[in-house]
């Protein structure tokens, strides 16, 4: 006989509505909840998983962590890039390795490193103290001198720090801009420029085209005392 419990973890998979109802039950219901969740997860489907990772954080029992690296071998890319950031998300450090594995998977399928799974999994490894991105002197200097709580480096000074990071072998992916007002942070349009790198091309050939587009994009980008720019970069070394 279904319990309750396991009758909610089925619920993750329904409608919109229904899920959302059930994923507030079982945060509700905590800690108790996770063993149904666990046993239920290889029967849901995409949409459930993801709901039961959401689950997973916000409960924060470290006893979900097996499910977790389990899901780094799911079939959807969206899964896999959910658990690996769970799993930083809950300071599962025994996922080290799975999570590196998983980044060997994507460079294998020739994942783009600007694909939001690579991105996710790079991050959960620098969260996780198993990835330690390079940051050049003035960039590292920059972000010293702002505020703790802010979302990156002022806009105004976005063009130095393009050429920081490409003066030192990196290659930036996209850029991202924020406004802090009256003590909210909110992300605000950029320019739209989109650019896909040949992955194939030589390195120094990467870092020195993502530089161009960078500096086309900040030549464009929203300006202010209040404004911000998160940038992401990988090393060769990330390849």
């Amino acid at each position: 006989m279904t319990s309750p419990i396991e009758a909610l973890v089925q619920q993750l998979d329904g409608k919109a509505e229904e899920s959302y109802d059930a994923r507030a039950e079982l945060i509700w219901i905590g800690a108790d909840a996770l063993p149904a969740v666990i046993t239920g997860l290889p029967s849901l489907g995409t949409f459930g998983q993801l709901t039961a990772i959401e689950v997973f954080e916000e409960v924060g029992d470290p006893r979900c962590g097996p499910a977790l690296i389990g899901l780094l071998d799911s079939d959807n890319p969206t899964v896999r890039e959910w658990a690996a950031m769970a799993l930083a998300s809950l300071e599962i450090h025994g996922a080290v390795e799975p999570l590196r594995r998983a980044y060997r998977a994507c460079l294998e399928r020739a994942i783009p490193p600007d694909a939001t799974e690579s991105v996710g999994i790079r991050w959960a490894l620098t969260e996780l103290g198993a990835r330690t991105p390079v940051v050049p002197p003035l960039t590292a200097h920059l972000r010293a001198t702002t505020a703790d709580d802010a979302p990156g480096w002022p806009s105004a000074r976005i063009t130095e720090i393009i050429n920081d990071l490409a003066d030192h072998a990196q290659v930036i992916l996209y850029s991202q801009f924020w406004r802090v007002d009256a003590g909210r942070t909110y992300g605000i349009p950029g320019p739209g420029l989109e650019w896909e790198l040949d992955w194939t091309a030589p390195w120094d050939h990467l870092v020195e085209e993502s530089r161009a587009w960078s500096l086309l994009e900040a030549s464009e980008a929203p300006a202010g005392d209040d404004v911000f720019v998160a940038l992401t970069w990988i090393d060769r070394t990330d390849l």
